[in-house]
């Protein structure tokens, strides 16, 4: 029989995603599912957006340019300079989503072998992004305790070894919603110039930032322009996670011409979604502010309504629009399963993401789940109060 490659093999698993057909059992069964498990805004995408595309008149769904069409990345770096981000279009390549670029960063400035450090938990395909890549992770270990704050900065630099190419952060953080402070990007920019490094900031959550505090890119002035690497995407600044459009942004010219390697390998991004996004980018600041506002609500709602269970720890999030929840359980990858399988109240059960998977280090985070306050806030206090009662049942029968 042939066989599968050994990249294939370490492949992981997604921990959002590898419940789907115990929740779909579910809801054969007649259960209703609040799906808190993963991060797919209920919030509707512009209008502007939507009709860009029916009130298209395309005759020919052709290809665009491999770096994406010059108009669109022209309006992306306005965008970036109303952000206080002063690039070019030459300084942008538009990408199939956050997660390509995110490849295309990792094949530009690493070989196999090579070495990332970053801070965990993480984005769980990070995991799975330097699988493919064949780059080792090297995780640093930030905790709940701490509300996931950037790590000592001497725990990173004990890690940096000749393999190591680049620090990776995403800010604010996907699972922990946690926002870096300027002081702490200032610590990451001092150690990445001093080892010749690269700083890759995962900064698709940027406009999602709660309690008047403010995002700092790694662009915003830290004299990284040489070492910084920007992924962007759609996804969720517009909810437009269907669109599949993101960006590779850097100052630094060898990176933009290798990496526009790889996105000639690939031929093009998507034209149908880059003229959805490209209209997105007229969206009116008031859709903004009435988003930030719901989901500020939301987070409001979802950690008040969590301090009523006995036992639990909460990080509570600064932006995006996640929270990592520490259950008095032994196994939260058991409890999420028992959940779908064996538990409802009202005929109703809840999906979460299992926080192992955010993590690389083997053993840590087992107690911990994401929550993504993704649903109204009606559905978020049921939701939580679905919790409530499973872990009481969970706990007296396990």
């Amino acid at each position: 029989m042939p066989t599968i490659s050994s990249k294939g093999k370490k492949m992981p698993e997604s921990p959002i995603r590898k419940l789907v057909p115990y929740a779909e059992n579910a809801k054969k069964r007649g259960i209703e599912v609040y799906h808190l498990n993963i991060g797919q805004p209920d919030i509707k995408t512009p209008e502007v957006a939507l009709n860009a595309i029916k009130n298209n008149t395309i005759n020919v769904l052709a290809y665009s340019r491999s770096e994406g069409s010059e108009v669109y990345r022209e309006k992306i770096a306005n965008y970036y300079k109303k952000n206080n981000i002063h690039v070019t279009s030459n300084d942008i390549i538009v990408t199939t989503g956050g997660s390509e670029a995110l490849l295309f960063a990792m094949g530009t400035i690493a070989d196999a072998g090579d070495e990332i450090i970053i801070p965990e938990p993480f984005y769980a395909n990070y995991n799975g992004f330097s699988t493919a890549s064949g780059v080792t992770i090297v995780p640093v270990i930030s905790k709940i305790e701490d509300n996931f704050a950037l790590p000592p900065i001497e725990a990173f630099e004990k890690l940096i070894s000749p393999k190591t190419k680049a620090i990776l952060i995403c800010n604010p953080g996907n699972p922990t919603g946690y926002l870096y402070s300027k002081e702490e990007i200032e610590k990451l920019a001092k150690i990445v110039k001093k080892y010749d490094l690269f700083l890759i900031a995962d900064e698709v959550y940027r406009e999602f930032v709660y309690d008047d505090a403010k995002h700092y890119s790694v662009l915003n002035g830290f004299g990284l322009e040489d070492n910084a690497i920007i992924i962007d995407s759609v996804s969720k600044r517009y909810s437009m996670c269907g669109a599949r459009i993101g960006c590779l942004v850097s100052k630094n010219k060898e990176v933009i011409a290798t990496a526009m390697k790889f996105a000639q390998a690939r031929l093009s991004p998507p034209t149908f979604a880059q003229i959805a996004s490209e209209a997105a980018l007229d969206t009116p600041q008031s859709y903004f502010d009435e988003v930030i506002t719901e989901y500020k609500e939301r987070r409001d709602t979802l950690i008040a309504a969590l301090s009523t269970i006995e036992g639990v720890k909460i990080a509570s999030p600064k932006g995006a629009f996640y929270c990592v929840v520490e259950l008095p359980i032994d196994n939260a990858d058991n409890f999420a399963q028992w959940m779908l399988e064996e538990f409802s109240l009202n005929n109703k059960t809840v999906m979460v993401a299992p926080a192992a998977g955010f993590y690389s280090t083997k053993g840590i985070g087992t107690k911990q789940i994401r929550i993504a306050y993704v649903l109204n806030k009606k559905d978020l206090i049921e939701a939580v109060q679905i919790l409530k009662e499973a872990l009481k049942v969970y706990q007296q029968s396990h």
